[in-house]
């Protein structure tokens, strides 16, 4: 196709011109949205008979929904990682959204499709700032910024149009990565609907005929390929200005709320969706194993001169210590079915090796010690209390921590990047030249770990060992001796 003009992509050209019936309006259309709902309900579409078409709902003023109109909301998905250890290079048109609407100029469009016969969902990935209280938007009129206050005009249209039937209430499902989306979402909604003074029956045909399902995503989609676009361009015969790029890896988590399982035939495709009545134990998956993956190996990782997660987990010994370190002293502290902690560990290091994506360590050392806070030191004090003795592979990984912020490593500057009194504090435990000090002054910081952490038996000794190794060798035979030491 080289030198000639292409035609910009279209449903004609596509064979995708039989519309279908809108069933879902979607708030938010960026990159994680078309790269992760739309795909899943496209796939829902071709493979099941689900028959969805999505309304996409421009979020913002600054919105370019326009774009997506432009090509019949076609696009192009490109999905590229590594799969059960198998290379995934595909690429599909993704034709499930049938409309575009930008609230802020077509008001009237937009609160029409609350009189859509067959809508069921509200889908929406606004960022964790979307689900907020708005105090300025005091009345009902519109058009809204706020994203809760449009649902809620959106579901009082609803409710006014079809008489508050029971069965024409909707299932909310939000995106947006913050802990009980969907029930900060509702509480919202009825603070709106109470403040605009709406009726009382629209409250109860809320909380009795609506459903709201709390979520966990995990997809990562860097979306258009602005760095490699000609690569992508020469795949295609057509032109595409919102072709997306995404990873294989895809988690949906949602909680089952009025047999969701029912409405949505999820389990007829090959993706890991998950309808659970709680969603948490897989919350605590995520960020123990594959969050606290990228954070045990950092640090060992940065001081072998490692610059990204796939040069680090394809390295024989960090790759090792990363494996062994979850399956060994992570997973057992779980408290989950083996079988599932195992397939998801193995999924998360298809995805560490994703040679389509640069992840930069720099960019992980980013609060460092809140997120090994957060991630890993659950994982060492849960192993510390089922087995009544340390951790070799967490401690050594929390003693490469320290080592870390000292700042330098032979010739090489680290990348510190963390809040200035963590990184002044360590600046002044440095300062002490004495391996069993910085070890204690590092480890009783409660700034640091909210706790003392110089009171678990054996741990401030442990440190100090893997800090004096570190120091006089390279990280591989560092770690090897302080091993050999305590086995």
């Amino acid at each position: 196709m080289e030198n000639q003009i292409k035609q910009k992509l279209n449903r004609e050209l596509n064979g995708s011109q039989q519309p279908l019936p809108i069933k879902i309006v979607q708030f938010g259309g960026g990159n994680f949205m078309r790269g992760f709902t739309d795909y899943v309900i496209d796939q829902l579409n071709k493979k099941t008979g689900f028959n969805a078409g999505i309304a996409n709902v421009q979020p913002t003023q600054g919105g370019s929904v326009y774009k997506l109109e432009e090509q019949d909301n076609l696009y192009t998905l490109f999905t590229r990682g590594i799969r059960k250890g198998e290379l995934v290079d595909e690429k599909q048109v993704i034709s499930a959204i049938q409309k575009s609407i930008n609230p802020y100029t077509h008001y009237d469009d937009f609160l029409a499709l609350a009189k859509e016969e067959e809508l069921e969902f509200i889908f929406s990935n606004t960022t964790e700032t979307g689900i907020a209280y708005d105090d300025l938007e005091n009345n009902y009129q519109g058009p809204h910024n706020n994203f809760p206050a449009k649902v809620t005009v959106l579901l009082y249209e609803r409710f006014k149009h079809f008489n508050g039937a029971p069965d024409k209430g909707l299932r909310i499902i939000p995106c947006e990565l913050i802990e009980d989306n969907a029930y900060a979402l509702k509480d919202i909604i009825l603070t709106y609907a109470r403040l605009w003074d709406l009726k009382e029956e629209f409250v109860q045909w809320i909380e009795h005929y609506n459903y709201f399902h709390n979520t966990l995503v995990d997809r990562i989609v860097p979306g258009y390929p602005k760095d490699d676009v000609e690569t992508y361009e020469d795949q295609l015969e057509y032109e595409d200005q919102m072709m997306v790029v995404s990873e294989a890896f895809l988690l949906f988590v949602i909680q089952d709320v009025q047999n969701l399982k029912e409405r949505i035939p999820f389990d007829q495709i090959n993706e890991q969706i998950l309808v659970v009545d709680d969603i948490q134990p897989y919350r605590l998956r995520k960020v123990r194993i594959l969050n606290g993956g990228h954070t045990l190996m950092l640090a060992p990782a940065i001081l072998s001169g490692k610059e990204t997660v796939k040069e680090s987990i394809d390295n024989l010994f960090i790759g090792k210590f990363l494996k062994q370190t979850i399956f060994n002293e992570v997973n057992p502290t779980l408290g989950l079915d083996e079988n599932e902690l195992r397939d998801f560990a193995e999924d998360v290091f298809d995805r560490f090796k994703n040679p389509f994506i640069k992840h930069y360590l720099s960019s992980i050392a980013l609060y460092f010690v809140s997120k090994f806070k957060v991630r890993i030191l659950p994982s060492l004090l849960g192993y510390i209390e089922i087995n009544q003795k340390l951790p070799l592979n967490l401690t050594f990984s929390l003693a490469s921590l320290i080592r870390f912020y000292q700042g330098s490593y032979g010739e090489r500057f680290l990348p510190l990047n963390d809040e200035s009194a963590v990184v002044e504090k360590f600046k002044e435990i440095w300062s002490h030249n004495d391996y069993e000090k910085v070890a204690e002054l590092s480890l009783s910081e409660i700034s640091f770990w909210d706790t003392d952490l110089t009171h678990i038996n054996g741990l401030k000794d442990a440190v100090t060992k893997a800090l004096w190794e570190i120091d006089h060798h390279d990280m591989e035979t560092a770690y090897h001796n302080f091993i050999q030491f305590y086995s």
